[in-house]
C-alpha cells in the first residue's frame, strides 16, 4: 500500500528547542493528527481493500489452475493451468508483501503516536483526535467482512457434496473466505486499537496526575 512519509519521532530531551509550551503542543498536535490520518484515515481503508482485492484475484487464478489440473484430460489443460498458476502467483506474492509491510508500518505509526502523546498533556486538542467517525468507518464494514469470510470458511466445506463441488472449488472459496476474514480482522483490530489509545490518552489527561504533570511542565518552561 503506497503511503506518505511518517512524521519523525519527537527529538531527544537534550535536543529539544521549543521556545514555549504552546509551540511544543502545536507540533505535537500536528504530528499526532498526521499519524492518525495515516493510520485510520478513509484512504488507508480503501487502499487496504484495493490491495486485498489484488490478492483475492491472484488466489482466484490459482484456484482456476487447481481446477484445470484436477479436471485435465489433455496437455493443453496443463498448459492453461500453469499459466493461471504463474499469473496468480504474480498477483499473490507482491500484494502479500505489500500487506505485510503495511502491517509493519501500522506498528511503527502506533509507536510514534505513543511517543508524541507521552510528550505532554493537552486535553483540549486531544479531544479532537478521538476520530470516532473514522473508527466506526473502519469497524463496521470490517466486522461485516470478517463475519462473511468466517461463514464462508465453515459453511462452504460443510455443505459441499461429492460430485457437485470439486476439491478445487471448495479450496478456492475457503481461501477467499479466509482472505475476507483476515481483512476484516485487520480493520477491526485497527479500529479497536485506536479507540483504546484515545481512551487511555484522554483518561490520563483528565486524571489528577496528568493535570499535575501538565501544570508542572508549564511552570518549568515558564521559569526558563
Amino acid at each position: 500500500m503506497p503511503s506518505r512519509t511518517l512524521p519523525p519521532p519527537p527529538p531527544p530531551v537534550e535536543m529539544r528547542a521549543w521556545p514555549d509550551r504552546e509551540a511544543l503542543l502545536a507540533d505535537r498536535a500536528r504530528a499526532m493528527g498526521e499519524l492518525i490520518r495515516l493510520s485510520i484515515g478513509v484512504p488507508r481503508l480503501l487502499l487496504l481493500w484495493l490491495t486485498v482485492a489484488g490478492f483475492a484475484v491472484g488466489w482466484s487464478l490459482i484456484g482456476a489452475a487447481l481446477a484445470a489440473f484436477e479436471e485435465s484430460i489433455d496437455p493443453l489443460s496443463y498448459l492453461f493451468g500453469g499459466i493461471f498458476a504463474c499469473t496468480g502467483a504474480a498477483c499473490v506474492i507482491p500484494t502479500g508483501v505489500v500487506i505485510g509491510f503495511g502491517i509493519r508500518r501500522d506498528k511503527l505509526v502506533r509507536e510514534r503516536l505513543g511517543q508524541w502523546s507521552s510528550l505532554e498533556r493537552d486535553p483540549l486538542r486531544d479531544a479532537h483526535l478521538r476520530s470516532p467517525a473514522q473508527s466506526l468507518f473502519w469497524f463496521i464494514p470490517s466486522f461485516l467482512l470478517g463475519a462473511l469470510g468466517l461463514w464462508m470458511c465453515f459453511a462452504i466445506p460443510a455443505t459441499a457434496k461429492p460430485g457437485r463441488e470439486t476439491y478445487a472449488e471448495v479450496a478456492l472459496m475457503m481461501g477467499l473466505g479466509f482472505i475476507l476474514w483476515l481483512t476484516g480482522l485487520i480493520g477491526v483490530a485497527k479500529a479497536v486499537s485506536h479507540y483504546r489509545w484515545a481512551v487511555r490518552l484522554l483518561s490520563a489527561a483528565g486524571s489528577p496526575a496528568g493535570a499535575r504533570q501538565a501544570h508542572a511542565g508549564s511552570r518549568g518552561r515558564a521559569h526558563r
